[in-house]
């Protein structure tokens, strides 16, 4: 059996240390020694990349966020579905994992950063939210920390509070949608999402796509027309 190999490590400006690993052509990302995200159980990232893009058929070319790299697996969904003239902007806060998505995950998803479609920030989501303007994006998909339950970074508690998702409903143009990746089920978080104006759907997604039950949920926020 191959050895567990470590690929990079960093300690990121909030204290955070972050890791990096490969075992047998599947990679494993740590925060602080615990699995923050691993390439075998991706379902639910690429599910929500689908569900962004699901029923687009407006003649306007699709303005598109992600909030958080990650492993590249909702670019991936995203960019599976979306038209040519489609434009992606991903922002994701360390710059580790964009670094190590160039170097060492162009096999996995690191490749699809060069797509003519998809810009790149290195940014806080949030501040992008709140600098990005009225009806800046058609979709907008948040994969950050463990969703509304943080756990990197407390500043991400932002997007999920009532003036954050206030803040992510005037950033979408008019009929837009916001997904948000979620561990767990969470009430208050759906009612939130309803008290800003949303429409939403709870949809539940496995880790890996022969696993027998969900084991995290998706939530689409639609906005009303």
């Amino acid at each position: 059996m191959k050895p567990r190999q470590q690929l990079g490590r960093v300690t990121e400006a909030n204290g955070a240390c972050l890791e990096l690993y490969e075992h047998d052509g599947a990679y494993t990302i740590l925060c602080d020694g615990q699995v923050l995200m691993d390439s075998r159980t991706h379902a639910s990232e690429y599910q929500m990349g689908q569900l962004g893009m699901q029923g687009w058929d407006s003649r306007t070319p699709p303005r598109i966020l992600i909030g958080g790299l990650g492993l590249g697996y909702t670019l991936k969904g995203v960019l599976e579905n979306a038209p040519p003239e489609a434009a992606v902007c991903v922002v994701e806060s360390s710059q580790a994992l964009v670094t190590w998505n160039h170097r060492w995950l162009q096999s996995l998803n690191g490749h699809l950063l060069s797509d003519p479609r998809v810009s790149l920030e290195v940014k806080d989501v949030g501040q992008h939210v709140r600098e990005a303007g009225e009806s800046a994006y058609h979709v907008i998909l948040l994969d950050v920390d463990n969703g509304p339950v943080a756990m990197v970074e407390a500043g991400n508690r932002f997007l999920y509070a009532r003036s954050g998702l206030r803040a992510i409903r005037n950033t979408l143009a008019e009929g837009g949608r916001a997904v948000f990746w979620s561990a767990s089920q969470d009430d208050g978080f759906e009612t939130r999402l309803r008290q800003a104006g949303f429409l939403v759907e709870a949809v539940p997604a496995k880790r890996y796509p022969s696993a027998r039950r969900a084991a995290c949920v998706l939530y689409v926020a639609q906005g009303k027309d």
